[in-house]
């Protein structure tokens, strides 16, 4: 295989796992108003209005700038802090079988939910020791989920290894399963 084929494996990765964050930030999100807003039209949808202390159920993608802008924030229930990740990377590094995750879209999550935790540090509303902690344990938790996942890549899956799997790692262990066989058959082939 040549280095440029290398090349586009990594780009079709690439590709493949921008597609899937894609299609979380599709995933709608509840959110809280924090100041009103009299919305706006785009392509013919009307989003918007927003009444402080209300809350509304919208797309991840369409929230993100309204968060940004002080509009919106995101409720209660469905905030993902520094307490959340930690839980997740003590229960992944103590545990040698993989967990299953919240849903298929959970690495996706964190990594939004660090983009909010950067706006608080920047805004001041959290202290810059709080995304360091965030991202420590981010981290932590994708090495803990890499390491079960390269084992996993030289087994062959069963529904139950599947059902534990996001969506990105369930593609990632299917890549590296298949690039395993083809190395592996390679140097044991007896020609």
């Amino acid at each position: 295989m040549s280095y440029k084929n290398l090349l586009m494996i990594e780009e079709n990765l690439e590709h493949i796992l921008n597609r899937i964050t894609f299609i979380y930030r599709n995933q709608k999100i509840l959110t809280e108003c924090i100041n009103n807003f009299k919305g706006f039209s785009i392509f013919k949808e009307k989003i918007g209005p927003f009444q402080k202390g209300k809350n509304y159920k919208i797309k991840l993608f369409i929230a993100i700038p309204l968060i940004k802008r002080d509009i919106l924030k995101i409720a209660f229930e469905e905030r993902f802090e520094i307490n959340d990740v930690q839980r997740y990377a003590i229960i992944e590094r103590d545990d040698l079988k993989l967990k299953e995750l919240d849903n298929k879209y959970f690495l996706d999550k964190i990594k939004e939910f660090r983009r909010f935790m950067k706006k608080a540090v920047l805004s001041g509303k959290k202290a810059k020791i709080d995304l360091d902690r965030y991202n420590s344990y981010n981290t932590n938790l994708i090495d803990s989920r890499l390491q079960k996942l390269l084992r996993l890549g030289i087994s062959d899956l069963s529904p139950l290894d599947e059902k534990l799997l996001t969506n990105s790692e369930l593609l990632f262990v299917r890549k590296i399963s298949e690039w395993i066989n083809i190395w592996r058959t390679h140097y044991l082939n007896q020609d």
